[in-house]
């Protein structure tokens, strides 16, 4: 803190701009009529009592009005530093008026706009790094291949394949994203049995844990079995398809993956019955503190630390789709492990009719 900062501040009591101008003015007006009364009572010359009246309404504004615009000199300086890409300057007052709810706007600006820089940074590196190893074992195999090196076999093809697959799932992520960021909510909404596309999104994704070399196991269950909801089939598809790709990566080698789907009465309130679908896996799991923020833009939690890539946008664009059909998703506690243990279970929650919410 600087030694003005530990200066007193007189009129930093008052809730509003408009009344320390008004004191201040008051207070100014006041000394300047009781020097003036002072003077015509003592017989000073008047070419001494208007300089005298003038020095003693500046003092006496200098020190009431202190404090009251450093917030918007620290201001001033903060919003240069930003723009030189300096997010970590913060306006410090003591102050309860509009310059001090103004400085607490600012820092919080300054706090979201410091996060949003780091996650982009960390989104830069994160897809330059599952770039670079696609990339690498594409162009190694390709290479080898034409200089004939490595013969025209399926299991040479299919490490090409796996690659390709690679590089595919991320440009539809990021593609995704710029559909996030833009606010796009196109929607083309149809009535959609649940057990033949669960189904066709479980076959998609075992295939492409099969060529990524994952080795695990797969199940469906919808109850009643002619469940159906009112959706954009495109949409659905693609969170379920990051869901399972998420539990694939995170799975142990031979752990089972669960789709389970059962009608929820009154989901979304009363008479308005809802689609529970969850989507379990025997990975490490979400820690409870983490269940919030794993599915923000660019959060890969523990993950990132186990090994099994991502960029941290899947589930993020999974809640995206989801809450464009006006559904939910979460973590929730997992009924196989103990209570408050990390939960390998995420629910999405869709309403079977949206128009009726």
């Amino acid at each position: 803190m600087s030694r003005s900062d530990q200066l007193p501040t007189p009129l930093q009591g008052f809730q509003s701009f408009k009344m320390k101008l008004g004191v201040l003015v008051g207070v100014s007006v006041l000394v300047a009529a009781a020097i003036a009364w002072v003077g015509s009572k003592t017989g000073l010359n008047a070419i001494i009592m208007i300089p005298l009246t003038v020095l003693a309404a500046l003092a006496v504004t200098q020190v009431l009005a202190r404090g009251m615009t450093s917030p918007l000199r620290e201001m001033t300086a903060a919003a240069r530093a930003m723009a030189q890409g300096d997010y970590e300057r913060r306006v410090t007052t003591r102050s309860r008026d509009e310059v001090g709810q103004l400085a607490d706007a600012f820092n919080t600006m300054s706090a979201d706009l410091e996060q949003t820089d780091r996650m982009r940074r960390e989104l830069v590196a994160n897809v330059s790094h599952e770039l670079r190893t696609p990339v690498a074992a594409l162009r190694g195999q390709l290479e080898n291949l034409a200089d004939g090196v490595t013969p025209v076999t399926p299991e040479n093809l299919e490490v090409t394949l796996q690659a390709t697959e690679r590089l595919s799932r991320l440009v539809d992520h990021l593609l995704d994203l710029s559909r996030l960021e833009a606010g796009v909510t196109d929607l083309q909404t149809e009535q959609i049995e649940l057990t033949p596309l669960l189904h066709e999104v479980t076959d998609t994704a075992r295939l492409a844990a099969r060529v990524q070399g994952r080795d695990v196991h797969w199940s469906v269950d919808v109850q009643p079995a002619d469940l159906s909801i009112a959706a954009d089939p495109e949409r659905i598809r693609q969170v379920f398809s990051n869901l399972l790709d998420n539990a694939s990566r995170h799975s142990p080698a031979g752990g089972g993956i669960s789709v389970i789907a059962f009608l929820s009465e009154g989901a979304f309130g009363p008479g308005v019955d809802g689609v529970c679908i969850e989507v379990r896996d025997e990975g490490p799991g979400i820690a409870e503190e983490h269940r919030a923020s794993v599915f923000g833009r660019f959060e890969r939690g523990e993950a990132a630390l186990d090994g099994s890539g991502g960029t941290g946008l899947g589930l993020a664009i999974a809640r995206w789709a989801v809450t464009l059909h006006g559904g939910r998703i979460e973590v929730i506690d997992d009924p196989r492990r103990a209570a408050r243990a990390p939960s390998s279970t995420i629910r999405v929650t869709l309403p079977t009719d949206p128009a009726a919410l």
